[in-house]
Protein backbone atom coordinates (compact mmCIF):
# COMPACT_ATOMS: atom_id res chain seq x y z
CA UNK A 1 0.00 0.00 0.00
CA UNK A 2 1.40 3.36 -0.44
CA UNK A 3 1.48 6.71 1.47
CA UNK A 4 -1.21 7.91 -1.07
CA UNK A 5 -3.71 5.08 -0.05
CA UNK A 6 -3.02 5.52 3.22
CA UNK A 7 -5.70 8.93 3.68
CA UNK A 8 -8.64 6.79 3.10
CA UNK A 9 -7.05 4.20 5.36
CA UNK A 10 -9.89 3.44 8.30
CA UNK A 11 -8.73 3.44 11.30
CA UNK A 12 -7.89 -0.02 12.64
CA UNK A 13 -9.98 -1.91 15.69
CA UNK A 14 -7.73 -2.90 18.78
CA UNK A 15 -8.45 -6.25 17.60
CA UNK A 16 -6.92 -5.95 14.47
CA UNK A 17 -3.65 -5.78 16.03
CA UNK A 18 -2.21 -9.15 15.48
CA UNK A 19 1.75 -10.78 16.15
CA UNK A 20 0.86 -12.26 12.16
CA UNK A 21 0.15 -8.60 10.79
CA UNK A 22 2.72 -6.22 10.16
CA UNK A 23 1.50 -2.18 10.82
CA UNK A 24 2.62 1.81 9.77
CA UNK A 25 2.78 4.31 11.75
CA UNK A 26 1.91 7.44 8.74
CA UNK A 27 2.77 10.51 8.91
CA UNK A 28 4.70 11.38 11.59
CA UNK A 29 7.00 13.48 13.09
CA UNK A 30 9.52 10.51 13.68
CA UNK A 31 12.33 11.42 16.24
CA UNK A 32 14.88 8.84 15.44
CA UNK A 33 17.28 9.20 18.45
CA UNK A 34 19.63 8.19 15.73
CA UNK A 35 20.56 9.15 12.18
CA UNK A 36 18.52 11.29 10.13
CA UNK A 37 17.29 12.78 13.38
CA UNK A 38 13.76 13.70 12.92
CA UNK A 39 12.33 13.10 9.93
CA UNK A 40 9.09 15.43 9.14
CA UNK A 41 6.03 13.60 7.70
CA UNK A 42 7.72 9.85 8.45
CA UNK A 43 6.46 6.51 8.51
CA UNK A 44 7.49 3.90 10.46
CA UNK A 45 7.05 -0.34 9.36
CA UNK A 46 6.75 -2.73 11.88
CA UNK A 47 6.45 -6.32 11.34
CA UNK A 48 6.74 -9.08 13.94
CA UNK A 49 8.66 -7.98 16.98
CA UNK A 50 11.00 -5.35 15.01
CA UNK A 51 11.47 -2.33 13.22
CA UNK A 52 11.33 -2.89 9.24
CA UNK A 53 11.77 0.14 7.80
CA UNK A 54 11.72 4.15 8.26
CA UNK A 55 11.44 7.05 6.25
CA UNK A 56 8.55 9.20 3.75
CA UNK A 57 5.98 7.56 1.91
CA UNK A 58 7.48 3.84 2.54
CA UNK A 59 5.61 1.23 0.59
CA UNK A 60 4.36 -1.66 2.50
CA UNK A 61 2.48 -4.95 2.15
CA UNK A 62 -0.43 -5.38 1.73
CA UNK A 63 -2.66 -5.60 4.51
CA UNK A 64 -0.82 -3.87 6.30
CA UNK A 65 -2.62 -2.21 9.27
CA UNK A 66 -2.54 1.96 8.72
CA UNK A 67 -2.19 4.07 11.85
CA UNK A 68 -2.65 7.55 11.10
CA UNK A 69 0.31 9.99 13.58
CA UNK A 70 -0.56 13.00 11.46
CA UNK A 71 -0.05 16.00 14.36
CA UNK A 72 1.88 13.45 16.42
CA UNK A 73 5.24 12.46 17.43
CA UNK A 74 6.53 9.03 17.21
CA UNK A 75 9.44 8.32 19.58
CA UNK A 76 11.11 5.05 21.06
CA UNK A 77 9.77 4.09 23.71
CA UNK A 78 10.74 5.69 27.43
CA UNK A 79 13.12 3.49 29.46
CA UNK A 80 13.86 4.10 33.62
CA UNK A 81 16.76 2.57 34.97
CA UNK A 82 15.86 2.55 38.64
CA UNK A 83 11.93 2.16 39.84
CA UNK A 84 11.56 0.47 43.12
CA UNK A 85 8.47 -0.62 41.48
CA UNK A 86 6.73 -2.94 44.59
CA UNK A 87 6.85 0.27 46.83
CA UNK A 88 3.66 1.48 44.20
CA UNK A 89 1.12 0.13 46.18
CA UNK A 90 2.09 2.86 48.75
CA UNK A 91 1.68 5.20 46.29
CA UNK A 92 2.37 8.83 47.75
CA UNK A 93 2.59 7.57 51.33
CA UNK A 94 5.95 9.27 51.73
CA UNK A 95 4.75 12.49 50.10
CA UNK A 96 6.23 14.56 52.58
CA UNK A 97 9.16 12.55 53.85
CA UNK A 98 12.83 13.06 53.89
CA UNK A 99 15.35 10.26 53.05
CA UNK A 100 16.01 9.70 56.53
CA UNK A 101 12.31 8.80 57.00
CA UNK A 102 12.18 6.51 53.97
CA UNK A 103 14.99 4.81 55.58
CA UNK A 104 13.44 4.69 59.08
CA UNK A 105 9.87 3.32 57.41
CA UNK A 106 11.37 0.99 55.71
CA UNK A 107 14.92 -0.39 57.05
CA UNK A 108 14.28 0.28 60.66
CA UNK A 109 10.60 -0.21 61.60
CA UNK A 110 8.05 -1.88 58.43
CA UNK A 111 10.13 -3.59 56.10
CA UNK A 112 9.47 -6.74 57.66
CA UNK A 113 5.41 -6.38 57.22
CA UNK A 114 5.45 -6.92 53.73
CA UNK A 115 4.92 -9.91 52.33
CA UNK A 116 5.41 -11.64 48.79
CA UNK A 117 2.24 -10.66 47.56
CA UNK A 118 2.51 -7.19 48.56
CA UNK A 119 5.47 -7.32 46.38
CA UNK A 120 3.81 -9.03 43.64
CA UNK A 121 0.51 -6.06 44.09
CA UNK A 122 2.81 -3.05 44.12
CA UNK A 123 5.05 -4.62 40.59
CA UNK A 124 1.54 -5.40 38.75
CA UNK A 125 0.42 -1.79 39.28
CA UNK A 126 3.80 -0.29 38.65
CA UNK A 127 3.92 -2.30 35.52
CA UNK A 128 0.82 -1.48 34.04
CA UNK A 129 1.55 1.89 34.72
CA UNK A 130 4.56 1.47 32.92
CA UNK A 131 3.40 0.38 29.66
CA UNK A 132 0.38 3.07 30.00
CA UNK A 133 2.47 5.49 30.36
CA UNK A 134 5.15 5.08 27.28
CA UNK A 135 7.90 3.64 29.80
CA UNK A 136 8.50 0.87 27.55
CA UNK A 137 11.09 -0.54 29.74
CA UNK A 138 11.70 -0.40 33.35
CA UNK A 139 14.40 -1.87 35.96
CA UNK A 140 13.08 -2.91 39.21
CA UNK A 141 14.90 -1.79 41.92
CA UNK A 142 13.58 -4.51 43.66
CA UNK A 143 15.51 -4.41 47.06
CA UNK A 144 12.32 -5.75 49.23
CA UNK A 145 13.09 -9.42 48.08
CA UNK A 146 13.72 -11.31 52.03
CA UNK A 147 13.98 -14.38 50.27
CA UNK A 148 13.45 -15.94 46.30
CA UNK A 149 10.08 -16.47 47.37
CA UNK A 150 9.60 -12.73 47.44
CA UNK A 151 11.63 -12.74 44.10
CA UNK A 152 9.23 -15.23 42.38
CA UNK A 153 6.22 -12.63 43.37
CA UNK A 154 7.83 -9.72 41.65
CA UNK A 155 8.42 -11.85 38.47
CA UNK A 156 5.23 -12.99 38.47
CA UNK A 157 3.82 -9.55 38.39
CA UNK A 158 6.23 -8.67 35.53
CA UNK A 159 5.47 -11.87 33.44
CA UNK A 160 1.48 -10.40 33.51
CA UNK A 161 1.98 -6.95 32.10
CA UNK A 162 2.97 -7.32 28.15
CA UNK A 163 6.32 -4.19 29.42
CA UNK A 164 10.17 -4.99 28.85
CA UNK A 165 11.07 -5.48 32.01
CA UNK A 166 14.94 -5.83 33.83
CA UNK A 167 14.64 -7.04 37.69
CA UNK A 168 17.39 -6.00 39.85
CA UNK A 169 17.10 -8.36 42.63
CA UNK A 170 17.97 -7.20 46.16
CA UNK A 171 17.05 -7.38 50.15
CA UNK A 172 17.48 -4.64 52.22
CA UNK A 173 17.09 -6.64 55.35
CA UNK A 174 20.48 -8.88 54.45
CA UNK A 175 23.82 -7.89 53.35
CA UNK A 176 24.49 -8.80 49.53
CA UNK A 177 27.41 -10.96 50.28
CA UNK A 178 25.27 -13.29 51.81
CA UNK A 179 22.40 -13.70 49.53
CA UNK A 180 23.67 -13.47 46.14
CA UNK A 181 25.88 -16.51 46.87
CA UNK A 182 23.01 -18.78 49.03
CA UNK A 183 21.70 -22.02 47.11
CA UNK A 184 18.78 -20.59 47.33
CA UNK A 185 19.45 -17.73 45.16
CA UNK A 186 21.33 -19.21 42.84
CA UNK A 187 18.64 -21.42 41.72
CA UNK A 188 16.45 -18.63 41.60
CA UNK A 189 18.72 -17.59 38.79
CA UNK A 190 18.67 -20.74 36.91
CA UNK A 191 14.75 -21.52 37.61
CA UNK A 192 14.19 -18.39 35.68
CA UNK A 193 17.39 -17.00 33.95
CA UNK A 194 19.02 -19.63 32.58
CA UNK A 195 18.63 -18.25 28.44
CA UNK A 196 18.59 -15.29 27.02
CA UNK A 197 15.61 -13.14 27.01
CA UNK A 198 15.23 -9.46 25.84
CA UNK A 199 11.88 -8.95 27.32
CA UNK A 200 12.87 -9.88 31.30
CA UNK A 201 16.52 -9.70 32.18
CA UNK A 202 18.37 -9.85 35.72
CA UNK A 203 20.77 -7.74 37.46
CA UNK A 204 22.05 -7.47 41.15
CA UNK A 205 20.90 -4.24 43.03
CA UNK A 206 22.65 -3.25 46.26
CA UNK A 207 24.47 -0.70 48.20
CA UNK A 208 28.12 0.25 49.65
CA UNK A 209 28.37 2.08 52.35
CA UNK A 210 31.91 2.34 52.49
CA UNK A 211 32.75 -0.26 55.39
CA UNK A 212 36.35 -1.12 56.14
CA UNK A 213 35.91 -4.34 55.52
CA UNK A 214 34.36 -4.31 52.36
CA UNK A 215 32.30 -6.94 52.39
CA UNK A 216 30.42 -6.18 48.78
CA UNK A 217 33.35 -7.75 47.32
CA UNK A 218 31.39 -11.30 47.11
CA UNK A 219 28.33 -9.61 45.83
CA UNK A 220 30.17 -7.94 43.01
CA UNK A 221 32.01 -11.65 42.17
CA UNK A 222 28.92 -13.23 42.41
CA UNK A 223 28.01 -11.16 40.09
CA UNK A 224 30.69 -11.36 38.02
CA UNK A 225 30.55 -15.11 37.44
CA UNK A 226 26.47 -14.85 37.06
CA UNK A 227 27.18 -12.63 33.93
CA UNK A 228 25.08 -10.26 35.38
CA UNK A 229 25.25 -6.03 35.38
CA UNK A 230 24.99 -4.42 38.55
CA UNK A 231 22.92 -0.94 39.81
CA UNK A 232 23.89 0.02 43.22
CA UNK A 233 22.89 3.88 44.65
CA UNK A 234 26.26 6.13 44.67
CA UNK A 235 26.96 9.54 45.53
CA UNK A 236 23.67 9.65 48.26
CA UNK A 237 24.73 12.39 50.63
CA UNK A 238 25.79 10.71 54.02
CA UNK A 239 24.98 7.21 53.57
CA UNK A 240 26.90 5.94 50.30
CA UNK A 241 30.33 8.31 49.68
CA UNK A 242 33.27 8.21 47.63
CA UNK A 243 34.68 5.42 49.97
CA UNK A 244 32.87 2.75 48.29
CA UNK A 245 33.55 4.01 45.00
CA UNK A 246 37.58 3.88 46.18
CA UNK A 247 37.09 0.50 47.51
CA UNK A 248 34.91 -0.77 43.70
CA UNK A 249 37.44 1.02 41.90
CA UNK A 250 40.67 -0.40 43.74
CA UNK A 251 39.02 -3.93 44.09
CA UNK A 252 38.73 -3.67 39.67
CA UNK A 253 35.10 -4.22 40.22
CA UNK A 254 34.21 -0.75 38.33
CA UNK A 255 33.12 -1.50 34.80
CA UNK A 256 30.81 -0.74 31.77
CA UNK A 257 28.60 -3.10 33.84
CA UNK A 258 27.84 -0.50 36.83
CA UNK A 259 24.69 1.77 36.84
CA UNK A 260 25.12 4.43 39.44
CA UNK A 261 22.28 5.57 40.39
CA UNK A 262 22.07 8.97 41.49
CA UNK A 263 25.97 9.68 42.07
CA UNK A 264 24.83 13.22 43.53
CA UNK A 265 27.08 14.06 46.02
CA UNK A 266 31.30 12.25 44.31
CA UNK A 267 34.13 14.32 44.40
CA UNK A 268 35.90 14.67 41.19
CA UNK A 269 38.14 11.34 41.50
CA UNK A 270 35.02 9.63 41.66
CA UNK A 271 33.09 11.08 38.73
CA UNK A 272 36.98 10.50 37.30
CA UNK A 273 37.25 7.11 38.13
CA UNK A 274 33.04 6.27 36.52
CA UNK A 275 33.71 7.89 33.39
CA UNK A 276 37.23 6.09 33.48
CA UNK A 277 35.81 2.81 33.48
CA UNK A 278 32.56 3.26 31.25
CA UNK A 279 29.99 3.66 33.98
CA UNK A 280 26.73 5.24 33.46
CA UNK A 281 24.39 7.18 35.84
CA UNK A 282 20.53 6.97 36.77
CA UNK A 283 19.67 10.23 37.21
CA UNK A 284 16.30 10.71 39.51
CA UNK A 285 15.84 14.53 39.63
CA UNK A 286 12.56 14.96 41.42
CA UNK A 287 14.13 12.61 44.27
CA UNK A 288 17.00 13.99 44.69
CA UNK A 289 15.74 17.82 44.40
CA UNK A 290 13.09 15.89 47.34
CA UNK A 291 14.87 13.76 49.79
CA UNK A 292 18.57 15.38 49.48
CA UNK A 293 20.75 12.78 47.25
CA UNK A 294 22.16 15.68 46.88
CA UNK A 295 22.05 17.79 43.52
CA UNK A 296 20.88 16.16 40.08
CA UNK A 297 23.57 14.84 38.69
CA UNK A 298 23.20 15.08 35.29
CA UNK A 299 24.94 18.50 35.27
CA UNK A 300 28.44 17.00 36.63
CA UNK A 301 27.85 14.12 34.60
CA UNK A 302 28.27 15.95 31.85
CA UNK A 303 31.27 17.82 32.46
CA UNK A 304 32.49 14.49 33.32
CA UNK A 305 31.26 12.51 29.99
CA UNK A 306 30.00 9.97 32.15
CA UNK A 307 26.24 8.89 29.97
CA UNK A 308 23.51 9.52 31.77
CA UNK A 309 19.85 7.93 32.11
CA UNK A 310 16.21 9.44 33.53
CA UNK A 311 14.73 7.76 36.28
CA UNK A 312 11.36 7.59 38.54
CA UNK A 313 12.99 6.34 41.85
CA UNK A 314 9.86 5.05 43.55
CA UNK A 315 5.93 6.25 43.68
CA UNK A 316 5.81 6.10 47.54
CA UNK A 317 6.90 9.78 47.10
CA UNK A 318 6.68 10.75 43.35
CA UNK A 319 4.92 10.01 40.01
CA UNK A 320 6.09 7.56 37.02
CA UNK A 321 5.11 10.38 34.69
CA UNK A 322 8.46 10.46 32.75
CA UNK A 323 7.69 13.80 30.91
CA UNK A 324 7.66 15.04 34.88
CA UNK A 325 10.94 13.55 35.23
CA UNK A 326 12.51 14.82 31.87
CA UNK A 327 11.57 18.41 32.53
CA UNK A 328 12.63 18.19 35.76
CA UNK A 329 16.15 17.03 34.74
CA UNK A 330 16.21 20.10 32.17
CA UNK A 331 15.08 22.54 34.46
CA UNK A 332 17.14 21.07 37.75
CA UNK A 333 20.45 21.20 34.96
CA UNK A 334 19.75 24.28 33.75
CA UNK A 335 19.42 25.93 37.12
CA UNK A 336 22.69 24.81 38.49
CA UNK A 337 24.54 26.33 34.71
CA UNK A 338 22.82 29.96 36.24
CA UNK A 339 23.90 29.25 39.92
CA UNK A 340 27.06 28.63 38.91
CA UNK A 341 27.76 31.92 36.33
CA UNK A 342 25.86 34.05 38.75
CA UNK A 343 28.50 32.79 42.00
CA UNK A 344 31.64 34.27 39.78
CA UNK A 345 29.26 37.54 38.59
CA UNK A 346 28.79 35.52 35.10
CA UNK A 347 25.67 35.16 33.44
CA UNK A 348 24.71 32.06 30.93
CA UNK A 349 24.72 33.26 27.38
CA UNK A 350 23.23 29.44 26.01
CA UNK A 351 22.01 26.70 27.91
CA UNK A 352 24.09 23.64 26.96
CA UNK A 353 22.04 21.05 28.15
CA UNK A 354 19.57 20.79 25.41
CA UNK A 355 16.01 19.27 24.96
CA UNK A 356 17.28 16.58 22.25
CA UNK A 357 20.04 15.69 24.99
CA UNK A 358 17.03 14.50 27.54
CA UNK A 359 14.83 12.80 25.27
CA UNK A 360 18.29 10.58 24.85
CA UNK A 361 18.71 10.15 28.35
CA UNK A 362 15.08 8.66 28.53
CA UNK A 363 15.96 6.18 25.60
CA UNK A 364 19.25 5.73 24.41
CA UNK A 365 20.71 6.88 27.67
CA UNK A 366 18.51 4.14 29.77
CA UNK A 367 18.91 1.30 26.98
CA UNK A 368 22.70 2.07 27.14
CA UNK A 369 22.23 1.89 31.21
CA UNK A 370 21.06 -1.33 30.71
CA UNK A 371 23.24 -2.91 28.09
CA UNK A 372 20.64 -2.81 25.56
CA UNK A 373 21.66 -0.16 23.42
CA UNK A 374 22.08 -2.43 20.09
CA UNK A 375 17.94 -3.74 21.41
CA UNK A 376 16.09 -0.55 22.11
CA UNK A 377 16.51 2.82 22.65
CA UNK A 378 16.53 4.45 18.95
CA UNK A 379 13.83 4.15 15.98
CA UNK A 380 16.05 2.19 14.22
CA UNK A 381 15.75 -0.78 11.25
CA UNK A 382 16.28 -4.25 12.81
CA UNK A 383 15.53 -3.09 16.41
CA UNK A 384 13.08 -4.32 18.64
CA UNK A 385 10.07 -2.60 18.09
CA UNK A 386 9.57 -0.36 21.44
CA UNK A 387 7.78 2.67 20.05
CA UNK A 388 5.44 5.89 21.78
CA UNK A 389 3.14 7.43 19.67
CA UNK A 390 2.52 10.93 21.40
CA UNK A 391 -0.64 12.45 19.68
CA UNK A 392 -3.40 14.02 20.86
CA UNK A 393 -6.02 16.09 18.41
CA UNK A 394 -8.29 17.89 21.62
CA UNK A 395 -4.93 19.17 23.52
CA UNK A 396 -4.18 22.55 22.80
CA UNK A 397 -0.62 21.66 24.15
CA UNK A 398 -0.50 19.94 21.30
CA UNK A 399 -0.60 22.22 18.39
CA UNK A 400 1.96 23.82 16.46
CA UNK A 401 4.59 21.17 16.55
CA UNK A 402 7.46 23.15 16.41
CA UNK A 403 10.18 21.62 18.02
CA UNK A 404 10.00 18.37 18.43
CA UNK A 405 12.39 17.43 21.07
CA UNK A 406 11.01 20.73 23.04
CA UNK A 407 7.73 19.54 23.05
CA UNK A 408 8.51 16.08 24.03
CA UNK A 409 9.87 17.46 27.01
CA UNK A 410 8.26 20.72 27.92
CA UNK A 411 4.81 20.78 25.63
CA UNK A 412 3.65 16.85 25.84
CA UNK A 413 2.52 14.69 29.26
CA UNK A 414 1.17 11.68 30.13
CA UNK A 415 -2.86 12.56 28.72
CA UNK A 416 -1.04 12.53 25.46
CA UNK A 417 0.24 9.05 24.89
CA UNK A 418 -2.01 7.71 22.06
CA UNK A 419 -0.11 4.45 21.18
CA UNK A 420 2.71 2.09 22.72
CA UNK A 421 3.84 -0.29 21.72
CA UNK A 422 6.19 -3.12 22.97
CA UNK A 423 8.56 -5.37 20.92
CA UNK A 424 6.26 -5.28 17.93
CA UNK A 425 2.34 -5.36 19.77
CA UNK A 426 0.62 -2.72 20.33
CA UNK A 427 -0.77 -2.64 24.18
CA UNK A 428 -1.79 1.14 24.15
CA UNK A 429 -3.91 2.41 21.10
CA UNK A 430 -6.12 5.25 20.69
CA UNK A 431 -5.51 6.50 24.16
CA UNK A 432 -6.73 2.90 25.57
CA UNK A 433 -5.10 0.00 27.09
CA UNK A 434 -5.63 -3.41 24.70
CA UNK A 435 -6.79 -5.98 27.39
CA UNK A 436 -5.16 -4.53 30.69
CA UNK A 437 -7.91 -3.67 32.76
CA UNK A 438 -7.23 -1.98 35.91
CA UNK A 439 -9.77 -3.10 38.00
CA UNK A 440 -8.50 -6.48 39.01
CA UNK A 441 -4.99 -5.36 39.74
CA UNK A 442 -6.60 -1.93 42.11
CA UNK A 443 -8.48 -4.79 43.66
CA UNK A 444 -4.80 -6.55 44.95
CA UNK A 445 -2.90 -3.43 45.52
CA UNK A 446 -6.17 -2.15 48.04
CA UNK A 447 -6.04 -5.40 49.95
CA UNK A 448 -2.36 -4.92 50.27
CA UNK A 449 -2.80 -1.37 51.63
CA UNK A 450 -5.33 -2.54 53.92
CA UNK A 451 -3.12 -5.54 55.05
CA UNK A 452 0.32 -3.19 55.52
CA UNK A 453 -2.27 -0.38 57.51
CA UNK A 454 -3.52 -3.15 59.76
CA UNK A 455 -0.04 -4.40 60.80
CA UNK A 456 1.21 -0.75 61.28
CA UNK A 457 -1.70 0.46 63.47
CA UNK A 458 -4.46 3.49 62.52
CA UNK A 459 -1.88 5.49 64.59
CA UNK A 460 1.87 4.64 63.61
CA UNK A 461 0.28 4.59 59.94
CA UNK A 462 -0.75 8.11 60.36
CA UNK A 463 2.23 9.27 61.92
CA UNK A 464 4.22 7.23 59.10
CA UNK A 465 2.25 9.50 56.61
CA UNK A 466 2.81 12.67 58.37
CA UNK A 467 5.93 13.15 60.21
CA UNK A 468 6.48 15.68 62.75
CA UNK A 469 8.12 18.61 62.12
CA UNK A 470 11.08 19.95 64.06
CA UNK A 471 10.76 23.45 65.59
CA UNK A 472 11.34 26.17 63.30
CA UNK A 473 13.30 29.63 63.86
CA UNK A 474 11.83 32.73 62.22
CA UNK A 475 14.31 35.23 61.32
CA UNK A 476 13.55 38.64 62.91
CA UNK A 477 12.82 41.03 61.07
CA UNK A 478 13.79 44.72 61.80
CA UNK A 479 11.12 46.70 59.56
CA UNK A 480 7.64 47.04 61.18
CA UNK A 481 4.45 48.31 59.57
CA UNK A 482 2.94 51.62 60.80
CA UNK A 483 -0.56 52.11 60.78
CA UNK A 484 -2.04 54.72 58.67
CA UNK A 485 1.46 55.45 57.13
CA UNK A 486 1.93 53.63 53.28
CA UNK A 487 5.71 53.20 54.23
CA UNK A 488 7.57 50.13 56.53
CA UNK A 489 9.57 51.70 58.96
CA UNK A 490 12.47 50.20 60.55
CA UNK A 491 12.49 49.35 64.26
CA UNK A 492 14.85 52.28 64.50
CA UNK A 493 12.19 54.90 63.38
CA UNK A 494 14.53 55.64 60.15
CA UNK A 495 12.74 56.10 56.89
Amino acid sequence: MSAADAASARAPRPDEFTADRPFVFRNATVITVDSPGVIEGGDVLVRGDAIEAVGPSLEVPEGTLEIDASGGILTPGFVDSHRHMWQTALRGYGGDWALSQYFVFYYLQWGEVFRPEDVYAGNLLSALESVDTGVTTTLDWSHGLRNPDYGEAALAALREIPGRFVLAYGNYLAGPWEWSNTPEFRKFVSDNFSSPDDMMRLQLAFDVPGSAEFPERAAFEAARELGLRVTTHAGVWGATTDTAITQMYDAGFMTPEITYVHAASLNEQSYQKIAATGGTISVATESEQSAGQGYPSSWVARRYGIPTSISMDTSVWWSADFFSAMRATLSADRSRDHLEAHAVNETIVANRLRAEDVVRMATMGGAKALGMEDVIGSITPGKKADLLLIKNDDSPAMTPILHPYAHVVYQAGTADVHTVVVNGRVVKYAGKRIGLELAPIADKVAASVEYVRSKLGDQAWDEGMHPELPPAEQIENPYTYTEGDAHVTAATGDR
